[in-house]
C-alpha cells in the first residue's frame, strides 16, 4: 500500500447499480473513505467464506454490523462528506440501501427461523449445514462479498490508498 495521495479529482466505479461518481474529493471525504474502507475490509463478510470453515450467521452478523460504523463514520465527518449521488456519503449510504439491505432482508428472517429449530446436541455450524438453503445463501453471500470488495477499491481510491 501507498502512501495517501492528496486527490485533485476521482472517479470511481461502484457495485449494486450504483454506476461510476466522479468528483474533486477533500480531505474529509478522504479521512471518511478510510475509515469506511478500514471497517470494510477487516471484517469476515468481505473474506471468502470457505464452505467448510466459519459460519454464514457470523457473516451476517459483520455484515448488520457495518450499517452501525457506518452510520458513526458519517455522523463524525459530518455534512462535509456529502449525500448526493457524487460523494462518500451518498455512495455508502447507497451501497447500505442498495447492496446490504436488500441480502440481509432477505436472508437474516429465513436464517433465523431455521436456527430456531436447532437441538441441543448439533453444532451451530452442523445445523447451518444442514439446512437446504444454505448453499443457496452462500453463493450469494460471495456475490455479494465480490461487490464489496468493487466498493472496497473504490474506497481505497478516494482515500488515495490503492493496493
Amino acid at each position: 500500500m501507498s502512501t495517501p495521495a492528496v486527490l485533485k479529482s476521482v472517479t470511481v466505479s461502484l457495485p449494486f447499480g450504483i454506476g461510476s461518481a466522479s468528483w474533486e474529493a477533500d480531505p474529509t471525504e478522504q479521512n471518511a473513505a478510510w475509515e469506511l474502507y478500514i471497517e470494510l475490509v477487516t471484517r469476515i463478510a468481505v473474506q471468502p467464506l470457505d464452505t467448510e470453515q466459519g459460519t454464514v450467521r457470523e457473516a451476517m452478523n459483520s455484515l448488520y454490523s457495518l450499517f452501525g460504523s457506518t452510520r458513526e463514520i458519517l455522523r463524525k465527518a459530518g455534512p462535509k462528506v456529502g449525500a448526493s449521488h457524487d460523494s462518500v456519503g451518498g455512495i455508502a449510504i447507497a451501497v447500505l440501501n442498495n447492496g446490504l439491505r436488500p441480502f440481509l432482508s432477505k436472508w437474516h428472517p429465513t436464517l433465523q427461523a431455521w436456527e430456531s429449530k436447532k437441538t441441543l446436541d448439533v453444532s451451530a455450524q452442523a445445523h447451518e449445514k444442514s439446512w437446504e438453503q444454505e448453499p443457496a445463501l452462500r453463493r450469494e453471500l460471495e456475490a455479494l462479498r465480490t461487490n464489496l470488495e468493487q466498493y472496497a477499491n473504490a474506497l481505497a481510491k478516494i482515500a488515495g490508498v490503492e493496493y
